[in-house]
């Protein structure tokens, strides 16, 4: 199978509104939600990608001729490349009829193992998706993030409880997913967090935590304050709030402000092992693709996971040799034009 047939099989199982485009820029599922799509005019998905290609790089290849080291390591896990797997839920609602969210997770997570990256996975109303996704990490090594809705104290503490139960060695919050739909309303009340209340989670958590929906140098800098170990610069892929920057748009600053304290993923429109290496140099750790990877599964299951991570090394590889570095600490905002 090649990733090619891979994006041809997804195209006929994927829907009504994902299409598995040629390029997944955002625009034929523009307003799709619940669907891909971004909320309200539609343009921040598009924007996230069109961002990336607005950076360019400099290349370099007078420099010693070698291969390139992807190798990244996340809290004493070791990965091949600094990309990871976007947590999503819901994905018969959002993706197509194929898989519910715990058949999808349990191709996704040890297919992501596999293939030497790891996946973050989602959260929803119902609480088997959740514990579905941990005990799926936990029966591989840990090689995963259970990513937890901003629920009330009780049900996140319950959430880290049975995630921590089935050998979860870390967890994440997309706090930005106050702004969805199913969060609004609930009793006990879900939503957006202090400082205080977060760090009252993460304190109970006990493990590296990390913080996703963080779209400003303040909310970084909140993120640390309460004691998260990581970052994802990320607004939602526009599902959450229209009119908002493009994530490639704010993470230099926030790079400048909190690089070397706490790890900072970003997400939002990185398709390629090109992106990849531009967001590295604007000042990212890792990387995080959700859309990409679902039609990965969609389309090739195991295979098209496999396939997907595979191209993206071998573009971040041919990147950093053409542009001269040999590791992913060589990668810096020299590199930018």
């Amino acid at each position: 199978m090649t990733y090619q047939q891979v994006l041809e099989a997804a195209r006929t199982c994927s829907g009504p509104y994902c299409k598995a485009c040629p390029v997944c820029n955002g625009r034929a599922c523009k307003n799709a939600v619940p669907g891909p799509g971004a909320k309200g005019s539609g343009t921040v998905a598009i924007r996230n990608y069109e961002a990336w290609q607005d950076v360019c790089l400099n290349m370099d290849t007078i420099c010693s001729n070698g291969g390139a080291d992807t190798s990244f390591t996340l809290f004493g896990q070791t990965y091949d490349l600094p990309v990871f797997a976007g947590p999503v839920g819901a994905v018969k609602l959002h993706y197509g009829e194929k898989y519910t969210d715990q058949e999808y997770n349990d191709i996704l997570v040890p297919a992501c193992a596999k293939a030497g990256i790891a996946a973050f996975t989602g959260d929803g109303t119902d609480p088997s998706v959740f514990s579905a996704a941990a005990k799926a990490i936990g029966a591989n090594e840990g090689k995963g993030i259970p990513t937890v809705k901003p629920w009330d104290r009780d049900t996140l503490f319950a959430k880290l409880d049975a995630g921590k139960a089935s050998g979860a060695r870390m967890f994440a919050m997309d706090i930005d997913a106050a702004g969805l739909p199913f969060l609004k309303g609930l009793n006990p009340p879900a939503g957006s967090k202090t400082v205080s209340e977060l760090r009252e989670v993460i304190e109970y958590a006990k493990v590296p935590f990390i913080i996703k929906g963080i779209m400003t140098v303040k909310g970084a800098k909140k993120a640390l304050e309460a004691g998260a170990a990581g970052i994802v610069v990320s607004n939602h892929g526009g599902r959450v709030q229209d009119g908002v920057p493009a994530t490639a748009e704010v993470l230099p600053a926030i790079a400048e402000a909190v690089k070397g304290q706490m790890t900072i993923f970003v997400d939002g429109g990185l398709r390629s092992g090109v992106d990849i290496c531009k967001a590295l140099a604007l000042g990212a750790d890792a990387c995080i693709l959700a859309r990409p990877y679902v039609t990965a599964v969609y389309g090739g299951g195991e295979e098209g996971v496999r396939l997907l991570t595979q191209k993206l090394k071998g573009e971040l590889e041919d990147t950093m040799a053409m542009c001269g570095v040999h590791s992913l600490s060589e990668i810096s905002r020299e590199m930018i034009f």
